[in-house]
């Protein structure tokens, strides 16, 4: 009987290959180092039309670490659509007792027992819940965490009881910062600066506002909507990014909006970076002070010092 020759697929370069497959193929160092190609670890090249992203790194790493391994991490958190605390490495956990590649630009860790690994464009990546619980095992900080489970509720479709079950069943590293972390986590943030805003106010032993409250007309309808509110109180807290700063056209809308808050008997405390990274002491005495004015019920007369834990002074 005729043996019928293994069909081999067609070398594509728009995917990540190593210098070994690229040599098989006919191509040569010189190519590589042209530029056709980009290097994206040693070793592992990409054609230069292929953009170097968090996806195709990621499938790069899963070639070099051994079979069973899955992204994991910060970098499952940025495929997920999250926000991670800033890493310039991809995440990638192997299983226990396989031997490990090193290479430049690749953190690896050892996969947590029973982790929850899905299909993602591909690849095997932690659920969103499991890369929660990974951030929590290499130390990410409080805030970075509550950061990471807000993004996350907004893309991967999941919500902050999801968090707060996997933190309860985790037992190992991290979980007593898992768990409280998931019980911070909210739906309907919008931006990593609203959730500082917002554990900033937390942390001062400050009532918690609600999040991205509607002003609806009288029909019901959709009117204006804000980051932060205490409805009952008609006080917005706001975060301004100052991303219109230079925009003719929004700085007249946004004044528009705010005659707009004050015809209705509503105030507005606007928040930049600066009373967030820089004055956070001066930010929490305008929002203790506007909240007593406005008649809260309950306000410390003096601010925990929780919030100094997490926020520059």
């Amino acid at each position: 009987m005729r043996r019928v020759p293994r069909q081999v697929p067609p070398f594509d370069t728009r995917s990540p290959f190593f210098r070994y497959e690229a040599l098989a193929a006919g191509l040569t160092d010189v190519d590589l180092r042209g530029e056709r190609f980009r290097r994206i670890f040693q070793g592992i090249y990409v054609n230069f039309s292929t953009p170097v992203d968090v996806r195709t790194r990621a499938r790069a790493a899963l070639r070099v670490m051994p079979s069973g391994s899955h992204i994991s991490h910060c970098t499952a958190v940025e495929l997920w659509g999250g926000v991670s605390p800033d890493s310039s490495q991809t995440h990638i956990s192997v299983v226990s007792g396989s031997v490990r590649s090193v290479r430049q630009g690749i953190k690896s860790h050892l996969a947590l027992p029973g982790a929850a690994i899905v299909a993602l464009g591909g690849m095997p990546v932690a659920s969103p819940t499991q890369a929660f619980l990974e951030l929590a095992t290499m130390g990410a900080s409080l805030v970075d965490l509550v950061i990471a489970g807000d993004s996350l509720v907004k893309s991967a479709n999941v919500g902050p009881e999801d968090f707060v079950s996997a933190a309860k069943q985790w037992r190992g590293r991290g979980a007593r910062l898992a768990r409280r972390a998931a019980r911070l986590v909210r739906p309907g943030v919008d931006s990593p600066m609203e959730t500082r805003l917002r554990l900033l106010v937390v942390f001062a032993g400050l009532p918690e506002p609600r999040i991205n409250w509607i002003i609806r007309n009288d029909e019901g309808g959709w009117r204006l909507r804000f980051d932060l509110a205490y409805p009952e109180l008609k006080l917005i807290i706001e975060y301004d990014g100052r991303q219109h700063a230079d925009s003719d056209r929004q700085w007249l809308r946004d004044i528009g909006r705010r005659e707009e808050l004050d015809e209705m008997g509503w105030r507005i405390i606007v928040v930049t970076s600066q009373g967030i990274y820089s004055e956070p002491d001066a930010t929490l005495k305008r929002i203790q002070k506007a909240l007593v004015e406005r008649g809260a019920v309950g306000v410390p007369r003096r601010l925990s010092s929780e919030w100094t834990r997490h926020f520059s002074q």
